[in-house]
């Protein structure tokens, strides 16, 4: 057994301090980013905001949606192979969704009879995606997927330290997704006791992941748009959206009606009703990691998006930022909640 003392903080625990700044207007700030990637030849171009890929966000509908304001998605996993080979033959914008996967057999097949399907550069981002990216498994898929496909830019996850996501790296991966149980549809942190607070993961693996050369996904935690701030002043590169996102015309989930009122469901993808719906029910050996919960419907998307950028522009106008990429060095936060004990022992 081994504590660990220092401090971890989370997007609740900090706010960021204003400073003097030279814009007038929030029309002057840049919010899209342009990257160039470690292992692939491939260069983004966009607003770093991707939807998760969950059944009800990582739709085509949000896809095409989010497209238009140079946003991202990552599609799930669910949908047959002429769906996929159907959308991303029809994708201009390449960076506009990512095709997402696990690491089982499957997942893995139906991935390549896509590729087959589809003309060379059709698809061009990929999202490895498991619960845990600490197993041994898991990094040798990412180096598999890198060895089979060179060209791709392989975002990969989740992990929430700097040694992993390294370690993910340095085995292909071009963008790390930085979270374990931040958002607000996982219970894995209650069912497990496992877990980092998310803006630490987010400063620590950023730190890990630049030195390197390779970027990350903070995917987790945001509930307003001020938490997104907060993220890429921590040093995230991408932010990965569900709860945020969920709920609209363009999200997945059943719609039902309570009391006069419509509602759409959200629920995690390692929830009961995720694995009821696609794998016949919960396996004998784990238990859910994930809730249902049922979110007034919300209409089409653009007025959230319109909320979310306007909210990461006034953040920047606030600090001084006249581009996005200038946010995380004009960032600095100031601590608002109380600690237990710091490193001595003694309330902070």
């Amino acid at each position: 057994m081994h504590l660990e003392n220092t401090p971890r903080l989370d997007f609740k625990d900090v706010l960021i301090r204003p400073k003097r700044s030279t814009l007038t207007s929030r029309s002057e700030v840049d919010i899209t980013r342009e990257f160039k990637f470690l292992h692939s030849s491939k260069i983004y171009r966009g607003i770093p905001i991707i939807a998760a890929n969950m059944d009800t966000t990582g739709t085509f509908e949000m896809a095409r949606a989010l497209e238009r304001h140079q946003l991202s998605t990552a599609l799930h996993k669910h949908y047959e192979k002429e769906a996929y080979v159907k959308y991303f033959s029809h994708l201009e914008r390449k960076s506009a969704a990512f095709y997402s996967l696990g690491i089982g057999a499957r997942d893995w097949e139906k991935f390549q009879a896509v590729m087959r399907a589809l003309p060379a550069g059709a698809i061009e981002y990929v999202c490895i995606d498991v619960a845990n990216g600490y197993t041994e498994a898991f990094v040798n898929f990412v180096k598999k997927v890198r060895e089979a496909y060179p060209d791709l830019v392989i975002m990969a996850g989740n992990v929430v330290t700097g040694d992993m996501t390294e370690e993910l790296i340095l085995s292909g991966a071009d963008i790390v997704k930085v979270g374990i149980g931040p958002g607000s549809v996982c219970t894995t942190r209650r069912m497990t006791g496992v877990g980092y607070p998310q803006l630490s993961a987010v400063i620590e693996c950023a730190d890990a992941a630049h030195g390197l050369g390779g970027r990350i996904c903070s995917d987790g935690g945001c509930t307003v748009p001020g938490d997104i701030a907060k993220a890429y002043g921590g040093g995230a590169d991408f932010i990965m959206l569900g709860g945020m996102l969920a709920g609209h015309d363009e999200s997945g989930g059943e719609t039902v009606e309570e009391n006069g009122r419509a509602f759409k469901r959200f629920y995690g993808m390692s929830s009961r009703n995720a694995m009821e719906k696609y794998a016949g029910g919960v396996a004998q050996y784990r238990a859910a990691e994930g809730k249902c919960v049922l979110l007034p419907a919300r209409g089409p998307v653009e007025n959230t998006l319109q909320d979310i950028l306007g909210g990461v522009r006034s953040a920047c106008t606030y600090v001084g930022a006249r581009r996005l990429k200038e946010l995380t060095m004009r960032t600095t936060f100031v601590r608002v909640s109380m600690q237990t004990n710091d490193v001595f022992g003694q309330p902070q």
